[in-house]
C-alpha cells in the first residue's frame, strides 16, 4: 500500500500571475480516484470513514491512517464506472483534490498548490473562479485555502496519535489474502494493524491516557472498520462479476 500523492501529476503553486483566468469546475466526478485502492485519513473521520472502509496503518517510520478502498492495487471499487462515489463518506484527501499543500524544508511554510493535470482546470469559465477581477482570492480559493487548513491541523493530531500507538508498540503487521469469483487471488500487503491483545494489557496510566486524548476510541473504530473486510470482498466480487 502506498500512501503517496497518489492521483495527483503535477502540483504547482496557485498564484495569481498564473491562474488569474483560470476556474475549477466543480462538478462531482471522482474518476481521478478510481485507480486507487487505498487515501490517507486524519484521525477526526474515524467515526465517519469506519462506517463504509476498513481503517488500517501504513507507512514505515510512523505508520499513518489510511482508508482501504479496493482489493486490486489499481481498483476502487467505491468508485462507479461514471465517476460517482458510492460510499457514505468521502475522505478529505480526496474532496481536497486537485488542491494540495507543498511545505517548507523545516514544515514551517505552506504553499497552496493545484494539480496542473487535473481536467477540471480551464479558462473557459467552467465551475469556480480562483480569482476575482481585480486579483483577489475568489471565496471558493479562501474556502479551500481554509479547507487545506484544517486538514493540516488533523494530520499533525493524527501524527500525535500514530506516535502514540507506536510508543505503546500496539501496531502489528497484518496481510489479507482474497478470493476472486475467477478463482484468482489477490493479496493486501504493507499495512499494519492495532493488536487487540497488547491495547487490553495495557497498564492502567497508558489506557487512562490514551483515553484522555481520545486515543482508546479511535483505536477501537479502528478495530471495528475490520469487518469490513467481508464487505469490501463482497463489493469487489460483484463487480468482478459483472464485468465479466
Amino acid at each position: 500500500m502506498s500512501t503517496q500523492l497518489l492521483f495527483y501529476k503535477e502540483a504547482v503553486p496557485v498564484s495569481k500571475e498564473q491562474h488569474a483566468n483560470f476556474s475549477i469546475d466543480t462538478t462531482q466526478n471522482y474518476s481521478f480516484a478510481g485507480g486507487v485502492n487505498s487515501v490517507p485519513l486524519t484521525a477526526t473521520e474515524f467515526p465517519f470513514a469506519a462506517r463504509d472502509y476498513v481503517i488500517v496503518f501504513a507507512g514505515e517510520e510512523t505508520p499513518m491512517p489510511a482508508a482501504i478502498l479496493g482489493v486490486q492495487q489499481d481498483k476502487n471499487i467505491f468508485v462507479s464506472d461514471d465517476g460517482h462515489w458510492q460510499g457514505r463518506y468521502i475522505p478529505a484527501f480526496v474532496r481536497r483534490y486537485p488542491f494540495v499543500f507543498s511545505s517548507s524544508e523545516d514544515k514551517s511554510t505552506f504553499t497552496l498548490c493545484v494539480d496542473k493535470e487535473f481536467q477540471g482546470l480551464n479558462e473557459d469559465g467552467r465551475g469556480e473562479r480562483l480569482f476575482s477581477e481585480e486579483g483577489e482570492n475568489s471565496g471558493y480559493l479562501e474556502k479551500m485555502l481554509s479547507f487545506l487548513q484544517e486538514y493540516q491541523v488533523q494530520f499533525q493530531r493524527t501524527q500525535a496519535f500514530c506516535e502514540k500507538l507506536k510508543e505503546y508498540d500496539l501496531l502489528e503487521t497484518m496481510q489479507a489474502h482474497i478470493s476472486m469469483p475467477s478463482g484468482s487471488q489477490q493479496s493486501l500487503t504493507g499495512f499494519q494493524v492495532i493488536n487487540r491483545d497488547r491495547l487490553k494489557a495495557l497498564d492502567a496510566d497508558k489506557l487512562a491516557d490514551m483515553a484522555k486524548t481520545d486515543s482508546l476510541e479511535l483505536a477501537y473504530l479502528h478495530l471495528q472498520s475490520l469487518n469490513n473486510f467481508s464487505v469490501m470482498v463482497e463489493k469487489a466480487n460483484a463487480g468482478s462479476i459483472g464485468s465479466n
